[in-house]
């Protein structure tokens, strides 16, 4: 209950925005619609204010699957891929695991050299200039 007062309180403001609504899918409708009219009276098919063609309509889903290039192919080499990198360190801490039980800290340095070995290996094929022929 509020008592009667001469001072006048300040009541809190209210939050009043009105949204602006966005449909992607509108647009993008909108968007294909106005590049096929523009493709349309490049071709003849309709002249510019007539937006009637003269032509049957027929599926668009012919040509729809071909034109989105979306999706990379993957690379073909087996070594960058993610599973292979992974086995290759699976068995690098299995075998310093094991080797460690077996041989010591000796193992690390083992598997230090064995590895600066294939690190060298692939940085000179890697970096070496490939013939023009291939």
């Amino acid at each position: 209950m509020k008592f009667p007062s001469i001072f006048r309180t300040a009541n809190p403001s209210r939050f009043d925005i009105k949204p602006r609504y966005y449909d992607p899918v509108k647009e993008e409708i909108e968007q294909r619609t106005s590049r096929i009219k523009k493709e349309l009276e490049a071709d003849g098919v309709i002249s510019k204010g007539d937006n009637s063609p003269n032509f049957s309509y027929q599926s668009g889903i012919r040509g729809a699957f071909a034109q989105h290039r979306g999706i990379k192919e993957r690379s073909s080499n087996p070594l960058t891929s993610t599973g292979m990198i992974r086995t290759f360190i699976f068995f690098i801490l299995v075998g310093g695991l094991g080797g460690y039980i077996y041989l010591g800290p000796v193992i690390f340095e083992y598997i230090l050299y064995l590895t600066m070995i294939v690190a060298g290996i692939y940085f000179f094929f890697r970096l070496k200039p490939k013939r023009k022929n291939e």
